[in-house]
C-alpha cells in the first residue's frame, strides 16, 4: 500500500488546543506548593516540616523491598537482558511471584497496596538493575490498567481486571499513533458504537508492554451520533481479541529488553462495559492518571544517579593521574561534586512529591510534572558526567571490559537507557508548555477573555474588571517578602545555613511572577507562541522547588539525627549550584537569539541553506518519514509474545 494513502486527520492550532484544554483538570480544589510558587508566593508551609510515612506503610514497604532486593541480586542477569534484548520468562515469573506487578493495587484486589512512595523505591532499585524492567514494571502499573481502573473504574471493571493486573496479567497504554504524538486532537483509531459493544479500528505506535500485554488501555476516538456524546474515550481491550495484531517490535538505542511494538485493530469488538469513564473523558483520564504516575521515571533517575554516585566515587579514587587519584584533581572533582549533590536533590524532589501524593491534601499535578522534567534532564546529564569521569572505559560497553578482564560497569548503557526519558510520557518540549499552562492558569483564568480574540467586548470588558481586581491584590504583594529579612527560616541553620537558600527561593518566586505578569502584559494573545520564554520560567521554577525540596530533606535528617550534617553539606552545594543556574535563566529571559532562530527556521525549511549540506552522504535510505497508518486488516504476522509462551 502507498504510503500517500494514509488518511490524515486534519485539525487546526486552535482546535487542537481547544482539545487540549478540555482535557485539563479545571479546577483547583486542593492547595499546590508549586502553583503558589509560580504565582510569587513561597508556601514553605505546604512542605515543612517535611511529610512523613505511617509506620504500617513502612513496615510493608520496607519489607517488600528486603525482597525485591534479594531477587534482583540473584535473579536478574542485566547482562543477559542487554545481550538478549528481551527479560527472560524466569524473571517475569518471579516478579509475578513477589507480587511486583500489583505493588499499587489493593490488597483487597490480591496486590500489595504499597503507597507511592515505597513503589516509587521499589522501581528505582529495579530500575538500578534493569531499566528495562523497571520500564516493564512502570508501564503496567502507572499508566496501564491499574492506574485508570483505581480512578475511574466502576465496581464491576475493579473486580473482573484489578485481581488480574495483581498477579498474572500485564498491562499497556495505547495513546500514540504513527501520525500522532502529544497532538491527540488528530487522533485516527476510531470506536464505533455497535449494539452492546464499541468496534476499534487504527494503528497504535510506541506500545510500551504492547508486544507481551494481556490487557489494553486504548484510547479511541468515537464519532457523535445519537445517544454518543462522542470524544476520545478509554476501553480496556483483551489483547487476545480477534482482529488485533503486533505488527512489530520496536528497537531502540537503550533500553534493549522493552517489550514496544506496533499494535493494529481491525473491527476489534470491545463490550461497553469495558468503557472506563464516560465518552470523551479519555485524555482526561489519561491526564489525571499521569498526575502522579509522572513519578516513576524520576523514580528511576533518582535510582540511576545514586548508581553513578557510586561507580563516580569507586573509580575516581582507585583511578590516579599525576600522582593523585582524579577525584581530587578539580576538573573531574566538580563532576562529582555535581553528581552527588544533584542525586540528594532529585531523592528530595521525589519523595517529598510522593509522600504528598500518599497524603492526597495537596495537588501535586505541576509537582509531578516538574518532578518528570527535572528528573529525566538532570539523571541525563548525571550519567553523562560518568561517562566523561570513566573515559574511554566510559564508552567502552561492559561486555567489552570483560572480555579484557576490567569490571564491567556499564557506563555507556545508562546513558542510552536514560535518553528516553527527555522523550517518555512527555518529552522535555511538551512537559515545559503544560506545565507552563498551569502556571498561568490564574491569569488566564481573570485575564483569558482579554486575550481571545473570539470572545465579545461584553466578555472583555468583564474580564477587564475582573482582571483589575485580581492584579490590584496581586501585584503589590511581589515587591517584598520574607526573603528579604535576614532572620527567615532560621530554623534552617545548623552551622550550615540553608535559610539564606530559602531566601533566595522567596525572592526569586516573586521575580519570577512579576517576570510571567511583564511577559504576559508585552505578548498578550502571542504569549503561547513564545515557547522559548515559556520553557525558561518553567525551568527555573523547577530549579526552584528542587532547591525548596533539598533543603527541607536536608532539615528532616537533621532532625532525625541521621546523617543531618552530610545531608546539610549536600543542599548548600546543590542549592548554590541551582543558584547559577536560575541566574543564566533570568539572563535570558530577555537575552536570547529567540527571534534571531525563528528567522533561521524559515530559511532552513525554505531551502535558503541547502548548500551548506553538500560534502556528505546520507545513510538512511529509502522510505516514508510516516509509516502507512491505513485502517484496515493486518498484512503482517501477530508478532505478540506473552512471557512464558517460549
Amino acid at each position: 500500500m502507498s504510503a500517500t494513502t494514509t488518511p490524515r486527520t486534519t485539525v487546526t492550532e486552535r482546535e487542537s488546543r481547544q482539545v487540549a484544554e478540555a482535557a485539563r483538570e479545571q479546577d483547583w480544589r486542593k492547595p499546590s506548593f508549586a502553583k503558589e510558587l509560580f504565582l510569587g508566593r513561597f508556601r514553605l508551609d505546604l512542605i515543612h516540616p517535611h511529610p512523613l510515612p505511617d509506620e504500617e506503610s513502612v513496615r510493608r514497604g520496607e519489607e517488600f523491598l528486603a525482597k525485591l532486593r534479594a531477587f534482583c541480586e540473584t535473579a536478574v542477569d542485566p547482562a543477559r537482558i542487554e545481550r538478549e534484548a528481551r527479560i527472560p520468562d524466569e524473571v517475569v515469573a518471579g516478579l509475578k511471584e513477589l507480587g511486583a506487578l500489583g505493588m499499587k493495587i489493593d490488597p483487597k484486589y490480591g496486590g500489595l497496596g504499597l503507597t507511592q512512595l515505597y513503589y516509587n523505591k521499589a522501581l528505582a532499585l529495579v530500575g538500578s538493575v534493569s531499566p528495562a524492567v523497571g520500564a516493564l514494571l512502570s508501564a503496567h502499573q502507572s499508566i496501564g490498567v491499574p492506574q485508570p481502573l483505581k480512578l475511574f473504574g466502576t465496581q464491576e471493571q475493579k473486580d473482573a481486571f484489578l485481581p488480574r493486573c495483581a498477579r498474572t496479567d500485564i498491562s499497556a497504554f495505547l495513546l500514540t499513533e504513527p501520525d500522532v504524538g502529544s497532538d491527540p486532537a488528530r487522533l485516527a483509531t476510531t470506536a464505533v458504537p455497535d449494539g452492546d459493544d464499541y468496534v476499534l479500528d487504527g494503528v497504535k505506535l510506541w506500545t510500551t508492554n504492547g508486544v507481551v500485554a494481556d490487557l489494553l488501555v486504548v484510547m479511541a476516538r468515537v464519532p457523535k451520533s445519537e445517544g454518543h456524546k462522542g470524544g476520545i474515550t478509554a476501553f480496556v481491550v483483551e489483547a487476545t481479541a480477534e482482529g488485533i495484531t503486533v505488527e512489530h517490535r520496536n528497537a531502540f538505542m537503550g533500553l534493549r529488553g522493552i517489550e514496544n511494538g506496533v499494535t493494529r485493530f481491525h473491527r476489534v469488538r470491545v463490550p461497553a462495559a469495558n468503557r472506563i469513564g464516560p465518552e470523551g473523558a479519555g485524555l482526561k483520564i489519561a491526564l489525571t492518571t499521569l498526575n502522579t504516575g509522572r513519578l516513576s521515571l524520576p523514580a528511576m533517575c533518582a535510582g540511576a544517579g545514586k548508581w553513578c554516585l557510586k561507580i563516580a566515587r569507586e573509580w575516581a579514587a582507585e583511578r590516579e593521574q599525576w600522582g593523585k587519584p582524579v577525584a581530587l584533581h578539580e576538573a573531574v572533582g566538580s563532576k562529582i561534586s555535581f553528581i552527588a549533590a544533584t542525586t540528594f536533590a532529585l531523592e528530595a524532589v521525589l519523595d517529598l512529591s510522593s509522600q504528598m501524593a500518599d497524603e492526597d491534601r495537596n495537588d501535586i499535578r505541576i509537582e509531578a510534572a516538574l518532578a518528570k522534567l527535572y528528573g529525566s534532564e538532570m539523571a541525563w546529564k548525571m550519567a553523562d558526567e560518568l561517562v566523561q569521569i570513566r573515559g574511554g572505559r566510559g564508552y567502552e560497553t561492559a561486555e567489552s571490559l570483560r572480555a579484557r578482564g576490567e569490571r564491567p560497569v556499564p557506563a555507556e548503557q545508562i546513558l542510552r537507557d536514560l535518553r528516553i526519558n527527555r522523550i517518555f510520557e512527555g518529552s522535555t518540549e511538551i512537559m515545559h508548555l503544560l506545565i507552563a499552562r498551569e502556571a498561568v492558569d490564574a491569569h488566564l483564568s481573570v485575564a483569558g477573555d482579554l486575550i481571545d480574540p473570539d470572545k465579545p467586548l461584553s466578555a472583555k470588558a468583564r474580564a477587564g474588571a475582573n482582571a483589575g481586581v485580581f492584579y490590584a491584590k496581586w501585584l503589590p504583594k511581589l515587591v517584598a517578602g520574607p526573603g528579604q529579612l535576614p532572620t527567615s527560616y532560621g530554623e534552617f541553620k545548623h552551622g550550615i545555613d540553608l535559610s539564606a537558600h530559602l531566601r533566595y527561593v522567596e525572592r526569586t518566586a516573586r521575580r519570577l511572577a512579576r517576570s510571567t505578569f511583564y511577559a504576559m502584559s508585552r505578548w498578550q494573545g502571542r504569549m503561547e507562541t513564545k515557547q522559548g520564554f515559556l520553557g525558561r520560567i518553567v525551568d527555573i521554577g523547577a530549579e526552584l522547588f528542587a532547591m525548596s525540596a533539598a533543603c527541607v530533606r536536608a532539615e528532616r535528617l537533621w532532625r532525625e539525627g541521621e546523617h543531618g550534617r552530610e545531608a546539610y553539606q549536600l543542599a548548600d552545594v546543590f542549592c548554590r549550584q541551582a543558584r547559577i543556574r536560575v541566574d543564566e535563566l533570568f539572563d535570558r529571559l530577555w537575552t536570547n537569539t529567540d527571534d534571531l532562530d525563528r528567522k533561521v527556521v524559515k530559511g532552513v525549511l525554505g531551502g535558503a541553506y541547502t548548500w551548506l549540506e553538500e560534502g556528505v552522504l546520507d545513510p538512511s535510505g529509502e522510505g516514508p518519514w510516516i509509516a502507512d497508518a491505513s485502517p484496515g486488516e493486518s498484512r503482517h504476522a501477530n508478532v505478540r509474545r506473552p512471557f512464558g509462551d517460549g
